[in-house]
């Protein structure tokens, strides 16, 4: 029995010949199954990857298009529009 610590459910029921214990899942409250993760954290953590490579294109285009449209300045032309408030 303490071979099949680190197995899954299914591989240790099956082992022991217990064939209910293999195909019925677990049931939640609600009556609703229990879904083993297929493949983990992977799809996750790329989905919020391709989420943060989004946001960062975003924000590229937007300064590109500020840069064509002419609302950027270098820092000596800040301080003079800013001197007023500067004082």
């Amino acid at each position: 029995m303490s071979r099949d610590i680190g197995k899954k459910p299914k591989q240790a029921a099956r082992k022991h010949g217990d064939k209910e214990a293999a195909v019925q899942p677990k049931q939640l409250s609600g009556g609703n199954p229990q879904i083993a993760k297929g493949d983990g954290e992977a799809p996750v953590q790329d989905y919020e990857f391709m989420q943060r490579r989004l946001e960062l294109l975003e924000g590229l285009s937007r300064v590109e298009r500020a840069v064509l449209e002419g609302r950027v300045c270098n820092q000596s032309e800040a301080r003079e529009k800013m001197s007023k408030w500067l004082r």
